[in-house]
């Protein structure tokens, strides 16, 4: 899919692209190409003479590859994006950024959040887009206000796990659900911290190659800004993590214990009986209780008193609570 913007009063407008010659006839200032066919590639680089690279170059994260101007001129960025699915777990998108004859080229297999995001505010808000760099800046910003709302969805998750924890009943069906909840949110931080790193590395690299005007300068340094701030709720929601998970398997502890505990108690108190059952079973000719005619049922019933009377005790010193 191909998708073309030009920059009318401050607003960004899709263009319909169906051939080659609507393309022609267009000036954008953005096209945004999402699992681009062969034939949509070749338009982009026939009209405007621009490299795009491959899906193997996109996703590589040599940091030479990442940043870097070709001999033409053209300025190469590779920047990871967070992409979360209702049907899925969440991964990182990679999206090579090309800025050439003042547009900026994106390639990206997936469609994000983050580009619809930008798109929608941009033809909300007049204005807010001058120029291709702007676009660019845009998306860094919507992609740390996302970030930031994914963060938000991890803590409250947290507070959901937090609640089934530390209840008064906690099973074990309560605890594999409780970790899988947590290994879930804790695969999502990391993810969203390490997106953040490489927005942060593709932000400053702009800021140093001079490449923004004052208040696109001005608005990188708001990004860093954002960014580091996310850095310290990310630690944050690690150590809450980190909590759950001691408290999840503490607990599993504990259940297990009780049932090992029951166990100790019961071979504990069959031992009397156990005794009992061994000294009557002895092939001794003189044994007063073998003349006995209520001698079986006798030491029945010590057997039945020596298993009571420890179940009794252990009882009493409160060590089967």
């Amino acid at each position: 899919m191909i998708n073309v913007f030009v920059l009318q009063n401050g607003r960004l407008n899709q263009v319909p692209i169906n051939s080659r010659a609507d393309l022609e006839n267009v000036t954008p200032v953005w096209v945004d190409l999402t699992d681009p066919e062969d034939d949509e590639v070749a338009w982009v680089k026939a009209i405007y003479g621009v490299t795009l690279p491959g899906e193997d170059e996109v996703k590589d994260i040599e940091a030479s590859a990442r940043y870097y101007e070709a001999e033409n001129g053209d300025l190469h960025l590779r920047t990871d994006f967070l992409l979360e699915e209702d049907d899925g777990p969440s991964r990182i998108v990679t999206v090579a950024f090309i800025l050439a004859r003042k547009m900026l080229f994106s390639v990206h297999t997936d469609d994000l959040p983050v580009f619809r995001l930008v798109r929608m505010r941009a033809r909300s808000r007049p204005g807010s887009i001058a120029d291709y760099m702007d676009v660019l800046i845009d998306l860094y910003a919507t992609d740390a206000e996302y970030s930031a709302d994914a963060l938000e969805g991890i803590y409250q998750n947290l507070e959901e796990v937090s609640g089934r924890v530390l209840q008064k009943e906690f099973t074990d069906q309560d605890a594999a659900a409780a970790l899988n909840a947590i290994a879930h949110e804790e695969d999502l931080n990391g993810r969203i911290r390490r997106n953040m790193m490489d927005t942060r590395r593709a932000v400053s690299f702009l800021m140093r190659g001079r490449l923004l005007n004052a208040d696109q300068f001005e608005e990188a340094r708001q990004i860093l800004r954002d960014i580091e701030s996310l850095d310290g709720h990310t630690s944050f929601l690690f150590d809450k993590i980190n909590f759950l998970m001691d408290a999840t398997v503490g607990f599993i502890n504990i259940n297990q214990n009780k049932i090992i505990k029951i166990f100790s108690v019961a071979s504990v108190a069959f031992l009397p009986p156990t005794l009992i059952a061994s000294v009557y079973g002895m092939n001794f000719k003189f044994l007063p209780e073998l003349e006995w005619s209520f001698g079986y049922q006798w030491s029945l019933t010590l057997m039945v008193i020596s298993a009571i009377a420890p179940f009794l005790y252990f009882r009493h010193r409160g060590w089967l609570k």
